[in-house]
């Protein structure tokens, strides 16, 4: 027997302060996050819409965002739920102006990944270290990581990455000065961290002085190691 829900179809309504993209969003971004939001790790109220990163033109506005300097035909980038739809309703705050020389597939996938990495690499260690000073960035082959691997990199801080091998290619575009390549556990796409001496490497890569910041979006498999390192 097959069971099947049946869905309800509305227009959006546009409320004050909003904005909605053209149709098709042209794009939206496909994050890990969604699948949390999908499985109900991450509640979310039924019925939702998927998504929280999209790009594309707007398409009407509210006096509230014409007066924040919002206009219809203007190419944005935002991240907010609800981006896997043809229109989403936006905060006018919350739009990102996209320059006509950036393609909106670049300019969508900014908003969750790069803004996260960008906070990781100036902010998250509150200036506890230095550019010219060792930082591990663990999985660079990954989304967010690329992004902070290639910040670090640009902000003069000394990276060293790691990856798994299947990412390796990926992780050495990046720029950073040091690379780990771990094994992938069996059947997975995804590192072993049992695989290498992380910490051993670390200390031999820095002269035993370690890194004075860890960026660590794994967790289970590598808190002991961000410790030690």
């Amino acid at each position: 027997m097959m069971m099947t829900r049946l869905l309800e179809f509305e227009d959006i309504s546009k409320s004050n302060g909003k904005v909605e993209l053209d149709k098709y969003n042209e794009y939206a971004g496909i994050n890990f996050i969604d699948t949390y939001h999908r499985k109900g790790l991450y509640p979310r109220d039924f019925p939702f819409v998927g998504g929280q990163e999209g790009g594309g033109v707007v398409a009407s506005t509210t006096p509230k965002a014409e007066a924040d300097g919002v206009k219809v035909g203007d190419r944005v980038a935002y991240s907010v739920f609800g981006s896997y739809a043809e229109y989403t309703a936006v905060p006018s705050g919350k739009l990102l102006p996209v320059p006509d020389e950036v393609g909106m597939d670049v300019a969508t996938c900014l908003p969750v990944q790069s803004l996260t990495a960008h906070y990781l690499v100036t902010d998250a260690h509150a200036g506890l270290i230095k550019p010219g000073e060792w930082m591990l960035i663990h999985g660079v082959g990954g989304g967010t990581c690329q992004w902070a691997a290639t910040m670090a990199t640009l902000l003069g801080y000394r990276v060293i990455g790691t990856c798994s091998r299947g990412k390796e290619s990926v992780a050495r575009s990046l720029g950073c000065e040091e690379l780990i390549v771990l094994d992938e556990m069996e059947g997975k796409s995804f590192e072993d961290y049992g695989s290498v001496d992380v910490v051993g490497r670390v200390m031999e890569i820095t002269g035993g002085e370690g890194c004075k910041a860890v960026i660590d979006g794994i967790g289970l498999s590598t808190v002991d190691i961000s410790i030690d390192r």
